[in-house]
């Protein structure tokens, strides 16, 4: 049984645990305020590297926070799992590495059905193709090939 943060946890329920329990040991200060109100707005996804049993959270942020924000939130996550005296993830009473990423880069989805538009395969690859020849590059023959 996973324990996330004190609180037993499903594998399925553990991002929203997370959050949840992270914003329970969050201090009401001005900047804890802050970290609420940004969480708010703020996607939860987990991750388990099963080769080396290492967990991780990825916090993807609006793409409207300024870097000061999201250094705010780093600040405000260290001091808070600091705070917290017991170990932040357990596996059958095993204590866990894990690791928390704070990111505003999506990924474009080429497949499924919030498949970004514009962004089939051939697009994609499209800008690393136009580099090949690009100023300072070493393919200028490779121009000719492809074209807008």
């Amino acid at each position: 049984m996973w324990n996330i943060l004190g609180e037993d946890a499903l594998y399925l329920d553990i991002p929203y645990k997370f959050q949840k329990n992270l914003l329970a040991l969050v201090k009401d200060d001005e900047k804890g305020q802050k970290f609420k109100e940004f969480m708010k707005k703020t996607e939860v996804e987990f991750m388990l590297n099963g080769q080396t049993e290492e967990s991780c959270f990825i916090l993807r942020v609006p793409d409207d926070l300024k870097p000061e924000d999201i250094q705010l939130m780093a600040d405000v996550v260290l001091d808070s799992l600091k705070a917290f005296d017991k170990p932040a993830i357990m596996v059958d009473e095993t204590e866990q590495k894990y690791k928390i990423a704070i990111s505003n880069n999506r990924e474009p989805e080429i497949i499924g059905l919030h498949k970004t538009p514009g962004m089939s395969s051939m697009e994609v690859f499209k800008p690393i193709i136009y580099g090949w020849d690009a100023p300072g590059r070493a393919n200028p023959s490779m121009s000719r090939f492809y074209s807008e």
